[in-house]
């Protein structure tokens, strides 16, 4: 009973880091050369429960756009000079779906650990 829960606690910690790693490319959806973070789960030690295995950055190039610069000239004027400007590459809809995923999955083992709970305090009942 007790792995159980601590295997469900492992998971909670492990969807937890993947619901921030998410909340944190959301807030930098605008940032321009913003690379966004993913993070890779695996299986638990002894085969349960659930773990973060790595946080990468995802490599895939953001849309370019270009922007007008100010540019002073040698005679003292300022110019525009257009610059090519990388910007984030955060995926929205991505995003919600891993949010949405991590909130479900930590939702299912904290439901899991309040029923083995109730089952340990039933029991306890039952002995007294």
């Amino acid at each position: 009973m007790i792995n159980g829960i601590s295997s469900n606690l492992q998971a909670l910690s492990a969807f937890a880091t993947s619901q921030a790693a998410t909340a944190n490319n959301l807030a930098n959806v605008n940032t321009d050369g913003y690379q966004s973070a993913r993070v890779t789960l695996e299986t638990g030690q002894g085969g349960t429960g659930v773990a973060v295995q790595e946080i990468s950055r995802d490599q895939t190039p953001g849309p370019v756009r270009y922007e007008e610069l100010p540019v002073e000239t040698a005679d003292g004027r300022t110019e525009g000079e257009w610059t090519a400007v990388e910007g984030s590459n955060v995926d929205l809809s991505t995003q919600m779906v891993h949010m949405i995923n991590d909130e479900n999955a930590y939702s299912a083992n904290l439901a899991s650990i309040r029923t083995q709970d109730e089952l340990v305090g039933s029991i306890l009942n039952m002995i007294a």
